[in-house]
């Protein structure tokens, strides 16, 4: 069997695509993949280090704001069209698939599309509750769309294809470990704990909050265990922050790192979670069973991690707070309810984990080998 999965420019989509081959190889172990790609996209590194082969193809979005340099953009990314058919058929041809999926980005365009008028049996999958315009353009066109959550379907026409709610496949370390084993692992007490990230390159608008919460807490000596992920952005303001506080980065109560490569353990020790809402990362809160403040991205696609956090704020698992109206202020009277209030957040724990889909890889599975009795046909 060979397979096709088309994704790329952020870890959102290729990681689901990844998940996906990892599911299918355990299932049918003699399966060929092929990834497609841009060039210059996180999936040229990300794909080949998985162990997967990439072909690659170059796409690129159309800016709508106008100025000399999105003109130019514009003028790229239409020349990048007018190849896309041709290289996208190419790519096809030299591999003949059995069938294709796409897991969003950019490149999943023309070559599900074409995948899909060359008559490949084809599906796509949707990480986020407001989907992509390449996933909105691209259900139209294949056999069956995945999605993560069902508000999805708020945004699309669900008469033009056949869909199932699969979840979004999670690392497997994560719920693995109990909260008290997890704190032992990181020096803590039993203490109410708080984890803190913005993701890899890290969040000016977390990061600034994050800095007053922690001086709020340590000043008051208050019995709160803090786990902060800086990313790249803060590496030069963050630690400096807590020094001229004269806070230290690690102690019996603190942990403060540029990156946190241990996040099942994080995850598992924290009573409280706040972050970004990328679909990943709530599908991990999910798993973990874990009350969140969410501070959507306000600069992405669609704000789609508006629509995102709400699908937990509406379940009564988080609390969601616009960018816009972050102050400090408001930050520390949150987590002040919370940390006062252990009843609080056991349900908005317990309603995160009702949000989590246990058998997200089975119902993605029951989608692939629906494509693939389609192309024994």
């Amino acid at each position: 069997m060979k397979v096709l999965i088309a994704c790329g420019g952020t870890g959102g989509h290729i990681n689901p695509g990844l998940a996906i081959a990892d599911m299918i190889r355990k299932k049918y172990p003699d399966t060929e993949f092929l990834f497609a790609g841009t060039p210059k996209g996180m999936e040229a590194k990300l794909v080949p280090k998985a162990g997967y082969r990439i072909e690659t193809i170059k796409v690129a979005g159309f800016q709508r704001k106008i100025s000399l340099e999105n003109i130019g953009r514009n003028a790229k990314a239409l020349a990048y069209l007018a190849t896309s058919g041709r290289r996208a058929k190419q790519i096809i041809e030299g591999f003949r698939p059995d069938i294709a999926i796409g897991t969003g980005g950019y490149a999943a365009g023309p070559v599900i599309r074409k995948a899909a008028r060359m008559g490949i049996p084809t599906a796509i999958h949707e990480q986020n509750a407001y989907p992509g315009v390449t996933n909105k353009l691209l259900s139209k066109e294949v056999d069956y769309v995945m999605l993560t959550v069902e508000d999805a379907l708020k945004f699309m026409d669900k008469s033009k294809f056949k869909y199932s709610v699969t979840g979004l496949p999670v690392r497997s370390n994560i719920n693995t470990m109990s909260r008290s084993e997890a704190r032992k692992k990181l020096g803590f007490d039993e203490s109410f704990t708080i984890l803190s990230f913005g993701g890899s390159l890290g969040a000016g608008c977390i990061n600034e909050t994050m800095a007053e919460v922690i001086k709020w807490h340590t000043g008051k000596k208050l019995a709160i265990n803090h786990i902060h992920g800086y990313g790249g952005m803060g590496r030069e303001t963050f630690p400096k922050a807590m020094k001229e506080a004269g806070i230290p980065l690690k102690s019996d109560r603190l942990r403060i790192t540029e990156y946190i490569n241990d996040m099942d353990i994080c995850l598992a020790a924290a009573d409280l979670v706040i972050c970004r809402s990328g679909a990943s990362t709530l599908a991990e809160l999910q798993a973990a069973g874990k009350a969140s403040i969410l501070i959507p991205s306000p600069i992405v696609a669609g704000n789609h991690q508006y629509h995102n956090a709400m699908v937990l704020g509406n379940a009564g698992a988080a609390v969601v707070i616009e960018q816009k109206d972050v102050t400090k202020e408001r930050m520390i009277a949150e987590i002040e309810k919370l940390y006062g209030n252990a009843e609080k957040v056991k349900e908005m724990s317990e309603n995160a984990a009702k949000l989590h889909l246990t058998d997200t890889n089975d119902r993605i599975m029951a989608v692939v080998d629906e494509l693939l009795e389609k192309s024994k046909k």
